[in-house]
């Protein structure tokens, strides 16, 4: 169940957002003196239909379908009156897709304390053993491999803070390799401070790079690596990595971030960025106390 009070809570940060959007639009867009626009207005207007996207996320639901007949259209009915059959709303989901990934950019990012940790998980478009079968993605989609193995479809790369909150993504094919949108694509520009990742970061030229533009990257060391001194606080938020595996998680298994249902690239997006706002609406998010758990974790480490 959904409370009522965040239906209304997300709907007016959305709407809010919507009059500054569609005012910006109209004010930067170029008119045609020759031709002439109908300005019809549709049944459901884009703050509706982008709120029952992330409310799905939210209530951690299974399949919209499924989630907008028996819920929405039964149950919802005060807050959404005028609503439109399934076929009809899936084709309106394409309206909003460059709006809702300006809000989530926008509006649903945390802010850098200093603390960062970054991982990426993979996106399966299908099993691996039917990618060459798969159409939906194809020529889009590529071969990568994880701890887990192979796999058939994309990467989210995350930056999180210490709080859990999000502070960037990226979304690549399966083939990319973990540093490179640190590399070339400028993913570290929201973040200073000390960056936490796995062994897949270690690069002589990116701890250079990110150095020079104040982030201080800090990885484990492989087996045939020198052993290198690292500070006691180093050490402990290595270990507390593990918070951005519960956040790929709970995006996984809460927010239905990943299946293999999808029917075109637009709704593959938008399935993403929902998914990413309605983590941003959670009212607890895993995160780690920095005045407490550190202070025990030296103590253990100490004796």
């Amino acid at each position: 169940m959904i409370p009522e009070g965040k239906v209304t809570e997300i709907y007016f940060i959305i709407d809010e957002f919507f009059k500054e959007f569609d005012t910006i639009i109209r004010e930067h867009s170029l008119e045609s003196v020759k031709t002439k626009k109908r300005n019809r207005k549709f049944t459901m207007c884009e703050s509706e239909i982008m709120t029952i996207l992330i409310l799905f996320h939210y209530g951690a639901f299974k399949n919209l379908k499924s989630f907008y007949i028996f819920y929405v259209q039964k149950h919802m009915q005060k807050d959404f009156p005028a609503t439109v059959s399934y076929n009809r709303f899936v084709e309106l989901q394409s309206r909003v897709c460059v709006p809702l990934a300006i809000f989530v950019k926008m509006m649903c990012l945390g802010k850098c304390t200093g603390i960062s940790f970054i991982d990426s998980t993979p996106l399966r478009s299908c099993h691996i053993k039917r990618e060459k079968q798969h159409k939906t993605f194809k020529g889009i989609a590529r071969k990568g491999q994880c701890s887990l193995g192979w796999f058939y479809g994309f990467k989210l790369h995350l930056i999180i803070n210490d709080k859990g909150e999000i502070l960037d993504f990226v979304i690549t094919p399966g083939n990319v390799d973990d540093r490179e949108p640190l590399k070339s694509m400028d993913f570290h520009k929201r973040i200073f401070g000390k960056l936490f990742g796995d062994k897949g970061y270690i690069s002589k030229d990116l701890f250079e790079q990110l150095f020079v533009d104040g982030v201080h990257l800090i990885t484990k060391l492989r087996k045939n690596m020198k052993n290198a001194l690292m500070l006691l606080h180093d050490r402990i938020m290595l270990r507390k990595r593990a918070l951005i595996e519960t956040v790929n998680d709970e995006l996984k298994n809460m927010c239905q971030i990943e299946h293999t249902r999808h029917r075109s690239l637009d709704n593959f997006v938008i399935n993403i960025l929902s998914a990413l706002a309605a983590y941003s609406f959670f009212p607890k998010k895993p995160s780690i106390n920095t005045n407490t758990d550190i202070v025990d974790e030296e103590r253990w480490i100490v004796a």
